[in-house]
């Protein structure tokens, strides 16, 4: 089953798991998937701790333990993002010590600082000093106010995911934010080797907003053009990220150890039935980029995937002339991409608020009737 997952590996793609909990750090199950699956890495989200931290009892020991040493639900999801993280790092150290860049897990900063600079910074090098460990990755979104938090955190040594990632435009924006962080980082004296850093590109969700438009539109040409966005849009990212490894300033950077920032395709769990279940991952083949799949389409591709080689390089004047496409038949890109951003922060908050619920709701289980 897993011939199909190390012929995506083989072919440059890391394969990372979108999903994380104490049950499968606990029962071998993450350790298996490194072993047995070509898993070589793990990305977190709110919405994933939320559903770890409230379908077990794994958690209850430590929940009740800090309640009684008075912390609050921030503390709390601190504390158990952390720990989990943590020995996720240490189950995937062996990964990143065989590796260039993987043998990563990613925590994310809190949702709800998305548009403050300074507060992402500060709960980024938080993060980062809790979880204690190089191989870790700290989630930065890619909105306005994150690129200069961006810039600051890795100019501090700190590696980073960039989350929230939707146009080629911000995605240019992510590499410049990264090439002046790891600019500030070698004034500092610090070795660019030990930095690391991706890019998440957001792919379903593209095809999701845009063919409901499309289907709005209604004309046959419209409706032709559903499915077509997210991986035109993603190859388009690919070229542009291909431009800055070829430039004179990365190659400056690449000279004094620094690692390239990959594009890592997220969100690629498939939205439409119509379309096949191993759509983002198969036609986004191609070396030096991640793909994190929920275990979901990670077990699809172990089953049915295809890889039929490189399907990205080359690819950018096809990908373009779909979006000239999309413009002509009357989609208005800049609002697609607008809206995908603030859905995509709205939505990691009202996770993050979710996250919040549940774990009162455990504080209050483990807390008991007498001091409930």
């Amino acid at each position: 089953m897993t011939d199909r997952l190390k012929a995506l590996a083989d072919a440059g793609v890391s394969i990372w798991l979108d999903d994380l909990s104490r049950e499968r750090i606990e029962t071998g199950n993450l350790a298996e998937l490194v072993t047995s699956s070509s898993v070589v890495g793990v990305t977190t989200n709110p919405t994933i701790f939320a559903s770890a931290i409230s379908n077990g009892e794994r958690y209850d020991d430590q929940v009740r333990g800090l309640v009684a040493d008075g912390a609050d639900a921030d503390g709390v999801i601190f504390a158990l993002t952390t720990d989990d993280v943590r020995n996720a790092c240490d189950i995937l150290a062996p990964v990143a010590a065989a590796t260039k860049d993987d043998g990563r897990v990613s925590i994310e900063v809190e949702p709800t600082l998305a548009n403050e600079t300074d507060a992402t910074i500060a709960s980024a090098k938080a993060l980062w000093a809790a979880v204690d460990r190089p191989n870790a990755l700290i989630k930065i979104p890619a909105t306005l106010e994150g690129l200069p938090a961006i810039t600051e955190v890795i100019a501090a040594g700190i590696s980073v995911n960039v989350t929230l990632i939707f146009s080629v435009e911000r995605y240019r924006a992510v590499m410049d934010a990264y090439l002046a962080g790891l600019e500030k980082a070698q004034d500092a004296g610090i070795d660019l080797s030990t930095i690391r850093s991706v890019a998440s590109f957001f792919v379903s969700r593209v095809d999701t907003e845009i063919d409901a438009r499309l289907e709005k539109v209604g004309s046959d040409e419209a409706l032709a053009l559903r499915g077509k966005a997210a991986v035109a849009n993603a190859r388009l990212a690919y070229a542009a990220f291909e431009e800055v490894v070829a430039s004179e300033r990365w190659q400056a950077l690449a000279a004094a150890g620094a690692h390239a920032q990959r594009p890592l395709w997220a969100s690629t769990g498939v939205k439409n039935p119509a379309y096949p279940d191993t759509l983002y991952v198969s036609d986004l083949v191609v070396a030096d980029t991640v793909n994190t799949m929920p275990e979901k389409t990670l077990q699809a591709f172990a089953d049915h995937g295809e890889v039929t080689g490189d399907e990205v390089s080359g690819k950018a004047a096809e990908a373009q002339a779909v979006f000239d496409q999309l413009t002509a038949v009357g989609i208005d890109i800049d609002d697609v991409f607008v809206t995908l951003e603030t859905e995509g922060v709205d939505k990691f908050k009202v996770s993050w608020t979710e996250l919040i619920d549940t774990v009162k709701a455990q504080m209050a289980a483990v807390a008991g009737p007498t001091q409930a």
